[in-house]
């Protein structure tokens, strides 16, 4: 896999993680209730579950690219209709601003905390099909074991979340009069995270597989 290729992948990947999502709103929640430790133990279970999405991804990719290079992109096709999809989805939504609201969480002791999270992850089938039509978008065949180039892009991503999410939750247990926002930011938040979709979304159904 070329630098070029990881590259990209790490800039677009950093861009997604930035704006938060529901598992950022679980960890923050933990932080408002419990403090940070309790928001850095959600961010290794949440972790943990992300890790093993990877794994699974991996093995499904190249079970496909075994079929065929046909069916290989194929999947990439599927992906990039599906990352245009929730471009849409999330652009067009409806929502006031309260479904980003930090939702309550009752008080758990930090070894159930990271348990749940990792369950909670695992259990989320929107993680696995984030996977399966992000990452095959920045893969080739030609580049070698497509097993491996899928599990150092799920590394990556991974490391990067976890970098990402820890400091909403170091954010969130340091200022915590300040997390809820106004309505008006969760809908800029949709936007900006509506657009970035459809535009990677357009760049991979467009983009030669020898680029990617």
């Amino acid at each position: 896999m070329e630098f070029s290729t990881i590259w990209l992948f790490v800039v677009a990947a950093a861009t997604l993680l930035i704006i938060p999502g529901p598992a950022v709103f679980y960890i923050m929640a933990r932080s408002i209730d419990q403090g940070k430790k309790a928001g850095l133990v959600s961010v290794l279970g949440v972790s943990l579950g992300g890790s093993v999405h990877v794994l699974a991804g991996a093995i499904g990719v190249s079970a496909i690219l075994m079929t065929s290079a046909t069916a290989f992109n194929i999947v990439k096709y599927l992906g990039a209709a599906y990352l245009i999809y929730l471009g849409c989805k999330t652009l067009f939504s409806t929502s006031d601003g309260t479904t980003s609201e930090i939702p309550k969480a009752p008080r758990k002791k930090l070894v159930k905390i990271f348990y749940e999270s990792a369950l909670v992850e695992i259990m989320n089938p929107k993680t696995a099909l984030f996977f399966l039509a992000f990452f095959p978008q920045f893969i080739s065949p030609s580049a070698g074991s497509v097993t491996v180039q899928f599990l150092l892009l799920g590394t990556i991503f991974i490391i990067l979340a976890f970098m990402s999410d820890g400091l909403y939750a170091v954010l969130a247990a340091s200022i915590r009069k300040r997390i809820t926002g106004s309505k008006a930011r969760p809908k800029l938040l949709n936007r900006i995270t509506g657009y970035f979709y459809i535009a990677l979304g357009i760049f991979s159904a467009f983009a030669s597989p020898s680029k990617t």
